[in-house]
């Protein structure tokens, strides 16, 4: 990740020389397990080593609570139930937020409790007039499918839970309406691009391994660890919009940084 960080450090340092108004809010995509947060905290750490003001925000701190997301469940789609995709985040409200700091007001970041699966009640304060805001998420700045792409399921759980394409022509949807206006907001994107779908399900299994140890030391008390059939299964909620992104948003993030399968940067030759 070493050599990550130092690309995209020297990127944003030349983001923030150029004129500007108000904060640089980067964007940070990346499949689940590809390092985003680690990356976010370490760019961070540089940022301020050279006396900049920065915040990290992840879209994952946007979370819908379970009672918000089982109404969802209720009347759009049992999937929704499961949190991820576009639709189980309070888009709007993360709007509201890139806004204010844009605006140079200070704010209160969300937090979100994963073993919980609750927002947390109170947020990290953040003051006025910040300079950078890491914002970084698995399906940041995803753009819609065409309608015709959403007809065939790509995967065993479309298939036998999404036989008519309610759920993916909903979150299609989204994409095209609140979470465009959301992603809108960022002024320069970075995608930390996967080798391929195929490695997502054993990095994300990497993290449950994480967590596995963090209970057993009594770090992470109320989390529970998924087993390996409700991994597989977890994942194939993230399928569909992984491989687009992987598709389309090199030819227009403003930095790619290709990974190995060990997450180590790929050799550009």
């Amino acid at each position: 990740m070493t050599q990550s960080s130092e690309r995209v450090a020297a990127a944003v340092r030349g983001w923030l020389e150029a004129p500007r108004s108000g904060p640089l809010v980067l964007g940070l995509c990346g499949s689940q397990g590809s390092g985003k947060s680690t990356l976010a905290e370490d760019l961070k750490s540089r940022m301020e080593a050279l006396g900049r003001r920065v915040a990290v925000l992840s879209l994952d701190d946007l979370y819908l609570g379970r009672a918000a997301r089982a109404d969802l469940a209720r009347e759009v789609h049992p999937l929704f139930a499961t949190r991820g995709v576009p639709g189980t985040h309070d888009a709007a409200r993360g709007t509201a937020l890139l806004d204010a700091v844009r605006a140079g007001a200070p704010v209160t970041l969300p937090r979100f409790d994963k073993g919980r699966d609750e927002p947390v009640p109170t947020g990290d304060p953040v003051p006025a007039g910040l300079d950078l805001l890491v914002f970084e998420g698995w399906c940041l700045a995803a753009r819609p499918q065409d309608e015709s792409a959403l007809a065939a399921p790509i995967n065993a759980l479309e298939r036998d839970e999404d036989p008519d394409a309610v759920w993916r022509r909903h979150v299609n949807s989204l994409l095209e309406s609140t979470y465009a206006a959301l992603f809108a907001r960022i002024d320069r994107l970075v995608l930390l691009a996967a080798p391929g779908f195929e490695v997502v399900r054993g990095w994300r299994g990497q993290q449950e391994d994480v967590l596995r140890d963090r209970i057993a030391r009594g770090e992470a008390q109320g989390s529970q660890v998924m087993d390996d059939p409700a991994l597989d299964r977890f994942v194939q909620h993230y399928e569909r919009l992984t491989r687009h992104i992987l598709a389309e948003m090199p030819d227009r993030a403003d930095l790619v940084l290709h990974l190995n399968p060990d997450r180590s940067l790929r050799d550009p030759s």
